[in-house]
């Protein structure tokens, strides 16, 4: 079924706050090579069986690539509980078919040209759309939707949150290493994907519904898009669900860290929501101004530094970071989210997933020996429950 933005905008304004959507996207692996395998349709039709993974699995592009959903949580904590049985009945029933999951940004060796798009409506519409650049889109990131009443105000949220989305890319960056070779890059995946795909990335500032809608009709209007999914921004009000949706951060390898960001990026749509009720609107900075924090959040990542955009001045992206964490200390409290940031990547010494991967490569180490790490670790923390999982025996 089709919405229309009369319908959407309904469903804002009628939508309950801050319910949670998680969404995580795992490499399917072949556990002795942890090279790409094409096994989507398989695993869905196998998940069928499980009440559970039946509503939560759902395809992302190609078939070597699944994606669990936690469905509405009515908090953060209901969604990160109801996403943690999605993982560890995935990872059970990945295990019993003889394959592995791997979760970074990109798959470090497997070529595009041997994935395969799956064969659904939408991703036929995809692939006739863009070809090539689709088929190079083989990326794997983590999405969190939070209910937002109001479509003035979640276009409000929106706005508020673009010059936070180089911060929460630098904290997830999860992928230097691309066709073999290290890319020298710590999110390769944003570049890949943001920087090809149409609509995609940092969204202008709109101001207001009105003006959102008028831009929205004129892509329709000219044939530019024919539904709403097909604008792919970084940030974006979601039709069919009533939420703000942030697309912008990494897989990560760690489930502790997909907990703890997504949470952070949780409490920024509330809080730009809290400061909306109290009066406060967002400051219209340029695109090209959080481009040059874009840029730097591609290439350095948390060993970087970011602009602060109203200091003109440079800082840490660790400092950046932890800007966020006293900005949205209000709607931590309210949301009790704060017990699940202790696996923020700045929080401990190892650093992110990227930092990670460039220690490894700085010592000397191989992408053949560097992404059997990230596996491991990928097995070992987001279905801890389970004695082995597959591609960790």
């Amino acid at each position: 079924m089709t919405i229309t933005i009369d319908q959407a905008r309904e469903l804002f304004d009628s939508a309950t706050d801050f319910t949670v959507g998680l969404e995580e996207e795992f490499a399917l692996l072949d556990p002795e090579t942890l090279s790409l395998v094409g096994a989507f349709e398989r695993l869905k039709e196998e998940s069928e069986r499980d009440d559970v993974l039946g509503e939560s699995v759902t395809g992302e592009l190609i078939s070597s690539e699944i994606e669990i959903r936690s469905g509405r949580g009515e908090s953060f904590a209901d969604a990160a509980e109801r996403q943690q049985e999605c993982r560890n009945r995935l990872f059970d029933l990945v295990d019993r078919e003889g394959l592995a999951l791997g979760a970074t940004g990109v798959h470090p060796w497997s070529p595009w040209y041997e994935q395969r798009i799956i064969d659904t409506p939408h991703y036929r519409l995809v692939e006739e759309g863009l070809k090539y650049v689709a088929w190079v889109n083989n990326t794997f990131s983590a999405h969190v939707h939070v209910g937002v009443r109001g479509a003035e105000r979640a276009l409000s949220v929106c706005d508020a949150l673009r010059p936070v989305l180089p911060t929460l890319l630098a904290a997830s960056a999860n992928s230097a290493w691309l066709e073999k070779r290290f890319t020298g890059l710590h999110s390769v995946r944003t570049q890949v994907f943001t920087k090809s795909f149409p609509r995609c990335g940092i969204p202008d500032f709109f101001g207001s519904w009105r003006a959102y809608e008028d831009h929205v009709s004129f892509l329709f209007k000219t044939n530019s898009i024919i539904e709403h999914t097909q604008l792919w921004w970084s940030i974006r009000p979601h039709w069919d669900f009533g939420t703000v949706e942030v697309r912008i951060m990494d897989a990560q390898s760690r489930a502790d860290e997909s907990t703890a960001l997504t949470a952070l990026a949780t409490a920024c749509v509330a809080q730009a929501a809290l400061d909306f009720d109290d009066g406060i609107r967002p400051w219209p900075v340029p695109v090209r101004s959080i481009e040059e924090n874009f840029w730097r959040a591609i290439r350095f990542g948390l060993d970087g530094r970011l602009i602060d955009l109203e200091a003109e001045r440079e800082i840490p992206a660790g400092a950046a970071v932890e800007q966020l964490l006293e900005w949205t200390q209000p709607a931590r409290s309210d949301l009790g989210l704060d017990r699940f940031l202790e696996g923020l990547p700045t929080a401990h010494e190892g650093g992110n997933g990227a930092q990670r991967q460039w220690r490894l490569h700085e010592a000397g180490e191989d992408v053949r020996k560097t992404y059997p790490a990230a596996v491991e670790e990928t097995c070992t923390t987001y279905a801890p429950a389970a004695e082995r999982v597959g591609g960790c025996r």
